[in-house]
């Protein structure tokens, strides 16, 4: 009896410093999650910098801005691309926009009639069609507000001091009306001269000049067929210069003709439509009495109708 309690006690006693173990272990993992936190802390930032700025790059990334440290937006340390196109349009504000119902395929609260064509679209096409002039610098795109404005050079549309469009002219504006020909956007041709007097037997100031170039270019449009509906001149003189008149490349920069189209357009209700007629109203005409001649109606081969009052008429 004495021994058995004796070995009991002897086992019971053995048992009762087992609680070290768990406790060693978990200081060990205490201690290794330290360590690595610390080895997080210290890490070398030129390396991490440099793998930073790759990644950037990557991304189209310009100019570097000061590392964030909690208080910035960006994940990178450096900027987003840059770009010389306008962005319109904000997600976050709190703006109504158009109620959708069931059935309701419209998706916009803007009338068609009121917004021309996209001025983005247009810009990357006419980007493409005049991609020389804007490289050799005669001619300028942007994005101002609701404009767009095309700059071209006067240099290349009239000869010094006059206000008759060249064969330069003409072809450019050929180009340009090819994109914007069939929009809908209303257009203003504004005219720009120099500080330059000028007093001729045509042009007493510098206003007259201007608007007689924008003149000038509104009829060589209008020649190409565009709705004069959509167009108006503007003529600023020497006001409003780009560069500085004092020296010779400034003044020839500031002589410049600027075709600036609007975001809004012409209503399609205003729109001139070419007149029609249908055979139905044609053939109507056979009611009326002709007392020289029966009115006859010839269908042609190619689709086409005449009408004609001869008996002999068979083409």
């Amino acid at each position: 009896m004495n021994r058995l309690r004796k070995r009991r006690h002897f086992v019971e006693h053995d048992n009762v410093d087992r609680w070290l173990v768990s406790y060693a272990d978990y200081m060990t993992l205490l201690f290794a999650l330290f360590v690595v936190l610390y080895a997080m802390a210290m890490v070398n930032e030129d390396p991490f910098q440099t793998a930073t700025e790759s990644i950037g790059k990557v991304f189209q990334a310009n100019d570097d801005l000061p590392k964030n440290r909690g208080h910035g937006d960006d994940i990178l340390d450096v900027n987003s691309s840059k770009t010389n196109k306008r962005l319109y349009g904000s997600g976050i504000l709190d703006v109504a926009g158009p109620e959708l119902v069931e059935g309701d395929v419209t998706l916009s609260n803007v009338s068609d009639s009121d917004v021309g064509t996209n001025l983005t679209s247009l810009e990357k096409e006419l980007h493409t069609a005049l991609y020389d002039l804007i490289e050799s610098g005669f001619a300028q795109l942007q994005i101002d507000g609701d404009w767009l404005e095309i700059e071209l050079n006067s240099g290349l549309l009239f000869p010094s001091g006059s206000s008759s469009a060249t064969n330069n002219a003409t072809t450019i504006l050929t180009v340009i009306y090819d994109v914007i020909g069939t929009s809908t956007n209303f257009i203003r041709v504004r005219g720009y001269t120099d500080d330059q007097p000028i007093n001729t037997e045509i042009f007493s100031s510098n206003w007259e000049l201007s608007v007689f170039r924008a003149t000038a270019i509104l009829r060589v449009l209008e020649n190409l067929s565009l709705d004069p509906a959509r167009m108006a001149i503007e003529g600023y003189g020497q006001y409003y210069p780009r560069e500085d008149n004092r020296t010779a490349q400034g003044r020839a920069q500031n002589r410049r003709v600027v075709i600036a189209i609007s975001k809004y357009g012409l209503e399609k209700m205003n729109l001139l439509a070419t007149p029609t007629i249908s055979i139905k109203d044609v053939e109507a005409i056979t009611d009326i009495d002709n007392k020289e001649g029966e009115i006859r109606i010839i269908r042609l081969d190619n689709g086409g109708i005449r009408i004609t009052t001869r008996e002999d008429e068979q083409r």
